[in-house]
């Protein structure tokens, strides 16, 4: 391709007669002719001083732009908001942090369409910023790259052999509150856990969503668990920087690498690692924006068939640094495809297959990831479960349960918001057997569906995560652990059942067999139905107002009514 057909969006800016007052623009930037007359390259920069996974990213936007450079093209950095989800947990502020995800795609849309850039390089790192770039990339479907921030190393707290990470503290302040660590220890834990830059250690929703980008096909081999700190972060950077203008030369687009099938393989890669429950929001939000169906019962089939290979915090003790020295995502997919679970001739940023990335990886540590022979558990990670309580789905991440709440029964106990839960979790009036029910959470009824950390870290931290369980329509952070099932749908503010739940009510959870039941009789909950007044939410202006008019159920991914 030349270099004139490679400018095939960004001509409209640059070329002709009647583009002189565009360049004369361009020149008040510092740019050059050659620069101006250039393949223009957009750098979607999600570099803030607010969030530890982004505070480094205008290292890595640097090195993507040597390697623009380097490769004849004019990069052009811009950038987007990011909500940090550790520092807005537990208060009104988490309300906006899913509610992010769709202006950031929208704000990529408006810059990429008003600036006609040639090809895109995403530089994402955590939560919600990830899909919101995800979908941007297949709304605009201009051909792109992702080079993530990667992950932040785990803390290691003086006096303890084991590692550390975000959500051990979390679970710290229950065990502060249950008077089983003393300030000193629970000081030394604030301080050590959380040690660089980069998305937290564990496999939370950061590192969750940046392999699945690489298992997807759009991102190099290494996107999703080179460690934040390492110089192999910038290489790769710069390398994403270099491979860009080969896919513009190329013209490979977002929806000729996302289809039916990558869909399934980064969901067969979900389950092997034991992913967050939120990519159940984000691979449906996702599929939409490609204009793919995503049925989110379609994680069971794949579930039954998937085993789990890795137990990375919380389900277990190996870290993101872990998965990365033991050969990473593509010694994953080997292992999976070894057992002709991945279709390998789908095509990537490479310029290649997804089979010719894998087929020479290696697995340098058969515990951090398991053989396909000696997996941790045979079904996958994430269960979607359905009853009469979620007649629409509830996800949980089954791998983080304790074998003995698989399958439990308990009284509710009833909450309209997280910070009433949390007060009776500390105060002790939740005991063993119960099942915390959260309302109200959901994406219209919060508005925003918040993520609960706090409370299922209290319960892990109080000792009660083996025999208390709790449910909601909101979700969950990927650090949680337990009997935790987020997602319930229809929520509360829709008519679902969980909004007629009442203080001891027998709710039923089987998660080998995917059931979550009310146990009350239907003429009961017909009466309670005709007495059910929505509540009102607690925000009602502004952005979260006109959000939760728009969103879609949990169920849907969360995504904005067409």
């Amino acid at each position: 391709m030349s270099k004139e057909s490679m400018k095939e969006r960004s001509s409209a800016m640059t070329e002709g007669l009647d583009r002189g007052p565009h360049r004369s623009l361009m020149k008040a930037l510092g740019w050059t002719d050659r620069e101006i007359h250039q393949p223009i390259i957009g750098i979607v920069n999600s570099a803030n001083e607010i969030i530890p996974g982004h505070v480094h990213l205008n290292r890595i936007v640097e090195c993507v732009k040597a390697g623009v450079r380097n490769a004849g093209g004019t990069p052009v950095s811009f950038p987007t908001i990011g909500v940090c989800d550790g520092i807005s947990m537990g208060h009104t502020g988490m309300k906006y942090s899913l509610a992010s995800r769709e202006l950031i795609a929208d704000s990529v849309e408006i810059m990429a369409t008003a600036h006609p850039f040639d090809a895109l390089v995403f530089v994402p790192n955590c939560d919600k910023i990830v899909p919101g770039m995800l979908m941007a990339a297949l709304r605009l479907n201009v051909p792109c790259i992702f080079v993530s921030g990667g992950p932040m190393l785990a803390g290691k707290v003086p006096g303890h052999t084991t590692e550390r990470n975000l959500a051990s503290m979390f679970e710290a302040v229950g065990m502060k509150q249950s008077g089983k660590m003393d300030d000193e220890t629970f000081k030394s834990w604030e301080d050590n856990v959380c040690p660089t830059c980069g998305s937290c250690s564990g496999m939370f929703t950061a590192n969750s969503m940046n392999c699945l980008t690489e298992a997807l096909g759009m991102a190099l081999p290494g996107n999703g668990t080179i460690p934040a700190v390492y110089a192999a972060r910038e290489r790769l950077a710069k390398e994403a920087g270099y491979k860009v203008m080969e896919i513009l030369d190329k013209n490979l687009r977002p929806r000729d690498i996302i289809n039916e099938d990558s869909f399934m393989n980064a969901l067969t890669v979900d389950m092997a690692l034991g992913c967050s429950t939120n990519t159940m929001l984000h691979l449906p939000a996702i599929a939409h924006n490609a204009g793919i169906d995503f049925n989110i019962f379609k994680a069971n089939e794949i579930s039954a068939k998937v085993p789990n290979l890795c137990h990375l915090a919380p389900a277990g003790p190996h870290h993101i640094q872990d998965l990365h020295e033991a050969g990473g995502i593509m010694a994953v997919m080997k292992e999976l495809a070894e057992a002709g679970l991945l279709k390998g001739d789908l095509m990537t940023v490479t310029l290649d297959t997804i089979e010719n990335s894998y087929k020479n990886a290696t697995n340098y540590n058969p515990e951090v990831i398991r053989p396909i022979d000696n997996p941790y558990q045979v079904t996958g990670g994430l269960a979607v479960l359905k009853g009469n309580l979620a007649l629409e789905g509830a996800v949980v991440k089954q791998s983080a349960v304790s074998p003995e709440m698989l399958v439990h029964t308990g009284p509710a106990r009833v909450f309209e918001s997280e910070e009433e839960s949390i007060q009776a979790i500390y105060n002790k009036e939740i005991k063993d057997g119960d099942v915390i029910v959260i309302r109200y959470e959901g994406p219209k009824g919060g508005p925003g569906m918040r993520e609960m950390l706090s409370p299922t870290s209290a319960i892990a931290g109080m000792g009660q995560d083996k025999t208390v369980a709790l449910l909601t329509d909101g979700r969950f952070s990927g650090a949680t652990r337990g009997a935790s099932i987020g997602h319930v749908c229809p929520e509360a503010a829709q008519g679902g059942l969980i909004g007629l739940v009442e203080e001891g009510d027998e709710i039923f959870i089987d998660i080998p067999n995917r059931i979550l039941e009310l146990k009350v009789d239907e003429k009961t909950l017909a009466e309670r139905k005709k007495a059910w007044k929505p509540k009102t939410p607690s925000i009602t202006t502004g952005y979260l107002a006109r959000y939760a008019k728009s969103v879609t159920d949990a169920s849907k991914g969360a995504v904005f009514k067409d």
